[in-house]
């Protein structure tokens, strides 16, 4: 039997070229960009990049000048326009109808929102088309919600809601719009029908997450029908009541579409939110400059709400964890 020497052993490597290292060089890079993902991320950023952040810089450098909308002066003037803003009574008046109008919708939302998915969630047969009646309000532009709630709330008696409240006998002619006592609760109605729907999906969402055999033990053990529901199903909505409550405040501070379609800012100016302000300042009075000063403070605002839901989700799962 032959046997082979250690200097006869065949290379580990022979028949193969090793590449130059400056071709695994030149590899190893384009790898690790593709790896990495950049290269499908790229275009993204870059038109991140050029419409929203390159905005907010350039308009948080505008909040510091005197510029109009016709790019003419741009002085620096350091703070005034922020000293102006906080002392400016129609910047106050605004930011509480924004503040009033958020307190007013946010509730009804939420609690709508719930007992809808609580009642389409016991539905075994039409479920489908409860979720679809709700929803299909929510994907309609702003401009179609508020020309149909025109035509039932117009005044003067022409309107469906006026043509209501005559047959069964009551005085019709509500200045529904032109009310300050009902201009904001009919901004309110309009938006809870036309938004109530993304809310619900949420927390119809939820509902059917949860496990069905923690209702069959409660039921074994005798737990009443509403037991269940503030012992079980209300717990554990907890993340999605917070959630919805956060992206709702937001959105509600955000109003500009309705009231400006709806009221033009009502009477006296009683529903005008601050972002109409801002537009006004800007688009109307031609100071860019100060309506970049109202619009960065509050943003601001914002932000700070915007924070409310990490710190309550970081609160209750240290407080799950302590237990």
């Amino acid at each position: 039997m032959t046997t082979l020497s250690p200097t006869s052993a065949p290379a580990p490597h022979a028949g193969r070229t090793t590449p130059a290292s400056g071709t695994r060089t030149t590899g190893r890079a384009r790898r690790s960009w593709t790896e990495h993902g950049l290269v499908f991320v790229a275009p993204f950023l870059v038109v991140y990049a050029l419409f929203l952040i390159w905005p907010l810089v350039s308009g948080l450098g505008m909040s510091f000048t005197d510029v109009d909308i016709t790019a003419v002066g741009g002085e620096f003037v350091g703070l005034a326009n922020y000293a102006e803003a906080f002392g400016d009574p129609a910047v106050w008046a605004s930011l509480w109808n924004t503040v009033w109008f958020t307190l007013l919708s946010t509730v009804p939302l939420v609690v709508v929102g719930l007992v809808l998915a609580l009642l389409a969630n016991e539905l075994r047969v039409v479920q489908w088309l409860w979720r679809i009646g709700w929803f299909a309000p929510f994907l309609l532009p702003s401009g179609v919600v508020c020309m149909l709630f025109l035509y039932m709330i117009y005044p003067s008696g022409f309107g469906l809601a006026d043509q209501l409240l005559a047959s069964v006998g009551l005085e019709p002619g509500i200045g529904w719009l032109t009310d300050e006592r009902y201009a904001m609760l009919s901004i309110v109605l309009t938006t809870v029908w036309w938004t109530v729907g993304f809310n619900f999906l949420l927390y119809l969402s939820a509902l059917q997450a949860i496990p069905p055999h923690l209702y069959e033990a409660a039921e074994l053990d005798g737990a009443s029908a509403w037991r269940r529901l503030w012992h079980i199903t209300l717990p554990l909505l907890n993340r999605t009541t917070g959630l919805v409550l956060v992206l709702q405040v937001l959105a509600s501070l955000k109003i500009f579409d309705q009231v400006y379609l709806l009221t033009g800012g009502g009477p006296d100016d009683s529903t005008r939110p601050l972002l109409q302000y801002v537009y006004q300042q800007g688009f109307t009075g031609y100071r860019i400059g100060y309506a970049s000063a109202v619009s960065y403070i509050f943003f601001a605002l914002i932000l700070l709400v915007s924070l409310v839901q990490p710190v309550l989700a970081r609160r209750r799962r240290a407080e799950e964890a302590a237990k």
